[in-house]
């Protein structure tokens, strides 16, 4: 992980260095609940127009409650041997969470390999007043969509299901994985993953949170960036193509999770995010957008 607000790391070897949690399922549960809480409060405090940001609360006091309770029992997921998952906190605002070696190298390889074969350049969503002309170069990554039940190998089950368990969210408010390439120069400009429906028009359900599971190395640049980290930027002279603010850098089988919502329901306006271009290399990722209820058949 390589990311950046005043400061960056300098090196893989200082990055397995950091402090990685280790805890049971319940413990991500009452953290996640934790992160509730925390929005809650904060979503009385943040707008569109003005962000107050208070400072970040020490991540120690996260586990002092918690260390006492034994795993919950696994459930029917095919991963039984499942009861703990590493994790860091990135960010308050907007609330992110970094997940190493969610995913195994050979998950990762079996999944651009399926996608591979079925690329094609990605679509964006309009807003309205917005034509497929004057939004090129926007996002130029290629892409394919595919669900759990359409992967005969049972790899994005196993994925789909851990998520889940990462997440508290049941699988089924999951949309399809959208696997996406990125080559040399290639990017996509700051936005939200929510739908403001003053822009896009009525919505029958609202992205909640957004996981990313990284499939590839970048040897440079292709990190994930989120420029309004902790109210940075917010003001009408920012440049959404530009990449700064928190980043965070492609690590195959690495997973990133953030929420766009926050408990009241309404735009995290700090979830801005975007993909910086890739300046060497190849980028791959895989990205499962979690809804607030369940997704049709």
């Amino acid at each position: 992980m390589d990311f950046s607000n005043t400061h960056k790391m300098k090196s893989r070897g200082k990055l397995m260095g950091q402090r990685w949690w280790n805890i049971g399922l319940p413990s991500l549960f009452l953290l996640c609940l934790f992160f509730f809480l925390a929005g809650l409060f904060g979503s009385t405090l943040v707008s569109h127009q003005d962000v107050l940001v208070p400072t970040v609360r020490s991540r120690s006091r996260v586990l002092e409650s918690v260390e006492e309770f034994d795993p919950l029992p696994n459930g029917e997921t095919g991963e039984h041997s499942l009861t703990s998952i590493s994790f860091q906190v990135l960010s308050w605002f907007p609330r992110a969470l970094y997940f190493p070696n969610f995913a195994t190298i050979e998950q990762c390889q079996a999944i651009i390999k399926m996608a591979k074969v079925e690329l094609k350049p990605s679509s964006l969503a309009l807003r309205k007043g917005e034509t497929a002309e004057n939004t090129k170069g926007i996002r130029t990554s290629s892409g394919m969509f595919i669900s759990a039940s359409e992967d005969k190998t049972g790899i994005l089950h196993l994925i789909e299901e851990k998520i889940a368990k990462a997440t508290m969210i049941p699988s089924t408010h999951g949309e399809a994985f959208n696997v996406l390439r990125y080559e040399i120069g290639q990017s996509y400009h700051s936005h939200y993953d929510a739908f403001d429906p003053a822009q896009y028009g009525p919505q029958k359900s609202q992205r909640v949170a957004s996981f990313l599971l990284y499939l590839s190395d970048v040897e440079e640049g292709g990190e994930t960036m989120f420029p309004f980290e902790s109210g940075q930027n917010m003001d009408a002279n920012y440049d959404f193509r530009k990449c700064i603010g928190l980043k965070v850098k492609p690590r195959r089988g690495d997973g990133l999770l953030f929420y766009s919502l926050l408990p009241n329901g309404t735009i995290d306006p700090t979830s801005l995010h975007g993909s910086c271009p890739v300046i060497r290399g190849e980028k791959w990722v895989a990205t499962k957008w979690i809804r607030d209820q369940e997704m049709d058949d």
